[in-house]
């Protein structure tokens, strides 16, 4: 049986690397908080992107997914969904608005958790949603032979309940205790709740939702406006790898969070580095919206896409980005590269001597 040691544990984690990290990190907090102070408007433009964001990357990771434009309709104007995925969609959109606008209220209770999970499923017809798991469930995968592997076995049904319970407990108590970083707390909370697995369906969607609430809480909010479930989706495999790692010997208290913690700090790092290279897009919107996109590839190396520069410049819609890159090839001032969802642009002079 797992035990939950947040008052100790913790400590075995500070590490160099693991101390640079977490410093790296509050440092982009603070200029976070002072944008925020100074440029509250501009964040309303990010926020909307990163909701699409991170409604669409975190259902694909679990293979839920629609169309773009769908996914667009039903998180900005809450369309009504048309068929199971849809669904699905709906309800992690419903979660995270929730999350964004209480989090505050929200603590990390198992009673409120079962809410959530509630109403991750408020539009489907599953009885599942709210209800821990009635029956053991396996974590396994197809080999390249088609031969399911086990990869993890997580708690049994029966003692979920009682796990997710001293879990919540031990977090809360960690973090009144304030002896141990946040972060440290949460990607440990995070891999345990994985490991325990307490629902039949919705355990990786409910991690994300739970991570975006416990760094909100600890005022960690660069998910709001840059989305973690699509960072997370763009290193599937190395996120798939640490939770592996982390979770090697869980059950008998011999696992090591280091991996798992690494790559979630690692996440944050590229969300705040993104947050800063679009604000940096956002304040400096003086000049035509054909020479805001020029700038693009005046900041940036190697090859650009077209729904890289979308994301960087959300407030300018895809027919006119799509005009400016037509008119800088026409000029020579970039090339286009690759073909099909691979297209990307380069600029011309990109590698050459001067």
């Amino acid at each position: 049986m797992h035990l939950f040691d947040y008052q100790n544990k913790p400590a075995d984690y500070l590490t160099p690397e693991i101390v640079n990290l977490i410093s790296t990190i509050r440092e982009h907090k603070g200029r976070q908080d002072l944008f925020a102070e100074a440029h509250a408007d501009e964040l309303e433009t990010l926020l909307q992107v990163a909701k699409i964001q991170s409604v669409g990357a975190s259902n694909r990771i679990e293979g839920i997914s629609t169309t773009d434009r769908r996914i667009r309709e039903i998180v900005l104007d809450k369309s009504e969904p048309r068929n199971r995925s849809e669904e699905e969609i709906a309800g992690y959109r419903e979660v995270l608005s929730l999350i964004h606008e209480n989090y505050d209220h929200i603590p990390i209770q198992p009673n409120i958790i079962l809410q959530l999970h509630r109403d991750l499923y408020s539009f489907s017809s599953s009885s599942m949603g709210g209800i821990y798991k009635k029956t053991d469930n396996l974590i396994a995968e197809l080999d390249a032979q088609g031969r399911t592997l086990i990869r993890f076995e997580p708690t049994p049904a029966h003692l979920a309940p009682g796990q997710m319970e001293e879990l919540c407990a031990a977090y809360e108590k960690a973090i009144q205790a304030n002896r141990h970083d946040p972060l440290i707390l949460t990607a440990i909370f995070i891999l345990d709740f994985l490991c325990i697995h307490p629902f039949n369906d919705g355990n990786g969607r409910m991690s994300r939702l739970l991570t975006l609430l416990m760094l909100y809480r600890t005022g960690f909010w660069v998910g709001k406006y840059i989305s973690l479930e699509t960072l997370t989706e763009a290193t599937k495999d190395s996120y798939y790898d640490a939770l592996q790692s982390s979770s090697r010997h869980w059950k008998e208290n011999k696992n090591t969070y280091e991996p798992f913690l690494r790559y979630f700090l690692g996440i944050l790092i590229k969300a705040y580095r993104e947050f800063e290279d679009r604000v940096e897009h956002l304040i400096h919107r003086k000049g035509s919206k054909a020479d805001r996109v020029k700038a693009v590839f005046d900041r940036k190396l190697g090859k650009i896409t077209k729904q890289e520069i979308l994301t960087l410049l959300p407030d300018i819609s895809q027919s006119t980005v799509e005009r400016a890159l037509a008119n800088m090839v026409k000029e020579g001032y970039i090339r286009k590269v690759d073909a099909g969802p691979a297209t990307g642009y380069v600029r011309e002079n990109e590698g050459q001597d001067g």
